[in-house]
């Protein structure tokens, strides 16, 4: 049986491409922090439900209007009567805070528009 130089190298760079899909995965999830569907959170520009959760990139750019985007939040401010629903792209941080969770905190967004 002879085995060429190619074949090796193939499990190791389906392994590497899947542990670097893994960490961008984590990466966005991150980003996104607790924000799912349902939940409402706060923070200096104000209180927002989360509608939906997009984690399509061709999605979130078109609804972004950014190149780089990955991912995007539909989201309604609760403070404003009548709050038209509006995409964001702002990164989970230190200043955001769950005032509610999502009712299943469990299921993973990652894609799907949930």
């Amino acid at each position: 049986m002879t085995i060429s130089i190619a074949q090796s190298f193939v499990p190791a760079a389906a392994h590497l491409l899947s542990a670097t899909a893994e960490a961008s995965r984590q990466e966005i999830d991150a980003q996104i922090g607790p924000r799912r569907r349902g939940a409402i959170y706060q923070n200096t520009d104000g209180a927002f439900e989360v509608l939906s959760v997009v984690t399509d990139p061709a999605e979130a750019r078109a609804l972004l209007r950014r190149d780089s985007a990955q991912w995007a939040l539909i989201v309604r401010d609760v403070l404003r009567a009548g709050g038209e629903p509006f995409a964001v792209g702002t990164v989970w941080s230190t200043t955001d805070h769950l005032v509610r969770e999502a009712p299943d905190r469990v299921c993973s967004s990652w894609g799907t528009a949930a």
